[in-house]
């Protein structure tokens, strides 16, 4: 999440690990890991001279890469510096000809995404395997699958709400139209079977099929527009979660078809489905707004950007906030309603930085 320009803390960037088990931020001066659960900041890097605006761990190991950002640069935006944390220091650098918009690792990919280009790297030796053209796309969305068994990447296609998806050991692209307006989110489950997306509208989302392109579901956020910040699958993919600056955390139940894992009897299933309109009967004749899926469980907070994982359990929450917070909250799987917030901490304050 990059908060470059709206930063009163030094906070310029906040994101998780590609496991959701730490979450990385972006100063004015350095950058800090954080162990999500249990809660606590794990290092701290300070540079004499400049901010990173964007970094990216990989997973737990001791490689990130680093953007410089902030009004001090500590390395200019327009290069990844990839840093080897028990050197401390750069061991490789890739420079481009405008500023880096995002950066997504796994384990054998570098893939930097520019305003309308993303180019994709072998890990190992930093050379170039791929590059595509998309839309204007000031956000750097872009989504990397992190499990070994599936090579795929999933970034904007050249229209309006199409989303392109990159299956690379089969040697295979397709083309979603995945929404009538501008793409606002997407996310890929752990191992990069289901993409999750939403509109810059920010009403729906709606869940894919990457290997096909099917949809799967759709699930509705709210009704009037809103910006959302980030979507994020359970590691079993019975669950998604939402944020958005409407101030409410929103997680809803998955189908069926979209868990990539066995799950229980429909008899039970069939008790735990997201709330629809009590008018959902009359859906024939009346609006597709009455046939909704609304969110299964709510978890509020105040009015600011954030993010949202899935904890080292199902029906765990974890949320990074702009303002420097951090919340930990449960939710019933037996029952929708409200979450309960177990703990919260600040993990930067206004003199920190």
């Amino acid at each position: 999440m990059d908060l470059s320009r709206t930063s009163t803390n030094g906070l310029l960037f906040v994101d998780f690990n590609q496991d959701n088990g730490c979450f990385a931020c972006g100063t004015d001066n350095g950058f800090r890991i954080y162990n999500c659960d249990p809660f606590k900041e794990t290092f701290k890097r300070e540079f004499q001279n400049g901010g990173i605006g964007y970094v990216e761990m990989l997973f737990r190991s001791n490689i990130l890469a680093l953007v410089g950002g902030g009004t001090n640069p500590r390395y200019p935006p327009n290069k990844v510096m990839i840093w080897d944390d028990h050197q401390n220091r750069c061991i490789g650098e890739l420079s481009f000809r405008s500023e880096v918009k995002a950066v997504k690792l796994r384990r054998d990919r570098v893939v930097v995404v520019l305003e309308h280009k993303i180019y994709v790297y072998n890990f190992a030796n930093l050379k170039l395997v791929d590059h595509i053209e998309t839309i204007n796309n000031p956000k750097g969305l872009c989504s990397l699958c992190a499990s070994p068994q599936n090579n795929v990447l999933v970034c904007p296609g050249l229209q309006q709400g199409h989303v392109r998806v990159e299956l690379y050991d089969v040697k295979k692209t397709s083309l979603i139209p995945a929404h009538d307006g501008p793409l606002g989110c997407f996310a890929l489950n752990f191992n990069g079977t289901r993409l999750a997306t939403a509109s810059k509208k920010g009403t729906l989302i709606r869940i894919w099929d990457t290997a096909t392109g099917n949809a799967l579901q759709e699930m509705r956020r709210g009704v009037d527009q809103a910006v959302i910040y980030s979507v994020c699958f359970s590691p079993n993919s019975k669950w998604l979660a939402a944020s958005s600056d409407k101030g409410t955390i929103h997680v809803f139940k998955l189908n069926e078809n979209v868990s990539s894992l066995p799950t229980k009897v429909e008899s039970s299933e069939e008790k735990h489905k997201n709330p629809k309109s009590s008018l959902s009967m009359f859906k024939n004749v009346l609006p597709k707004y009455f046939s909704s899926e609304w969110s299964f469980a709510q978890f509020r907070v105040p009015d600011v950007r954030t993010i949202v994982a899935f904890g080292n359990q199902e029906n765990v929450l974890i949320v990074i906030s702009a303002d420097g917070s951090f919340y930990r909250a449960t939710f019933d799987p037996d029952k929708s309603g409200e979450c309960v917030k177990e703990k919260y901490a600040k993990f930067i304050e206004e003199a920190d930085v």
